[in-house]
């Protein structure tokens, strides 16, 4: 038998963690029994959080890789496309050459695993200016949202306020590793440590670097840890609140303007 052709551009399917949701077993289970409700049952995934990884990767693939079809216990059953049966069939096969290829690394460098997983950190490209990665500690369910508190290291935490649902689909809890995102205008400065404000997250250092533009002002703090925040503010603030290099300033950030991410 021939092997199925790799379709091109092959769509990055996201991956949960924690319970290990595997999205190709999804698809495979999808297509063996024709019910999308039969394979999240056995995988133990609720029928919800199924169909958001499905139409997640539609939405990641040029064409759809599964296909509704008509009645059925949930309103419809479902099955994989051509295309998507191809999809699998191609990512298995990478699968096994990844797994060989990695294998044979770690045989000649015996440290390689150590090093890779600080190279896949940096495959992640945001328009976000500030990126942490960090270890889940605390995932507080409220009513409607959730709290959830990233170490960070160096001592500093930060907090975000997301929905359940996005608690669920990156599958969130202590001892996982999440990325916080937080664009640079919307971290507030100030040189006051004892200002009291609503935002839940303070990080406080010296200035390492104020750079001015035609308005606003690229200003870079160094926190004790070694990490770094970047903030954007006007030129009137940088002079109002006398920043420069090596004055001491603290970042303020709401803890819903921090956006959660993790590796697929």
């Amino acid at each position: 038998m021939n092997a199925p052709a790799v379709p091109a551009n092959l769509p990055r399917f996201p991956t949960a963690r924690g319970r290990r949701w595997d999205h190709l077993e999804l698809l495979e289970r999808i297509d063996a029994s024709g019910s999308i409700s039969a394979a999240a049952n056995a995988m133990g995934m609720s029928y919800k959080a199924a169909w958001q990884a499905v139409e997640a990767m539609n939405n990641l693939s040029e064409q759809p890789v599964v296909a509704r079809q008509t009645g059925g216990k949930h309103g419809g059953g479902t099955t994989l496309t051509e295309y998507g049966r191809r999809v699998v069939a191609a990512y298995r096969r990478l699968e096994k050459e990844r797994e060989r290829v990695l294998a044979q690394l770690n045989r000649v460098m015996g440290d390689f695993d150590q090093y890779y997983q600080l190279i896949r950190r940096f495959d992640m490209q945001t328009s976000a200016r500030n990126q942490f990665l960090g270890k889940v500690t605390t995932v507080k369910k409220g009513a409607v949202n959730a709290e959830v508190i990233l170490d960070i290291g160096g001592g500093e935490q930060l907090a975000a306020i997301i929905t359940h649902d996005s608690v669920d689909h990156l599958d969130l809890q202590p001892g996982v590793e999440a990325y916080a995102l937080i664009k640079a205008p919307w971290v507030i400065l100030t040189t006051d440590d004892s200002l009291r404000t609503s935002a839940r997250n303070r990080l406080c250092g010296t200035v390492v670097r104020c750079q001015e533009g035609a308005v606003n002002a690229e200003v870079i703090i160094e926190l004790a840890g070694g990490k770094t925040v970047a903030s954007i503010v006007t030129n009137d603030s940088i002079h109002a609140l006398g920043l420069k290099v090596g004055a001491r300033a603290c970042a303020l950030i709401k803890a819903s303007h921090v956006i959660l991410a993790v590796a697929g």
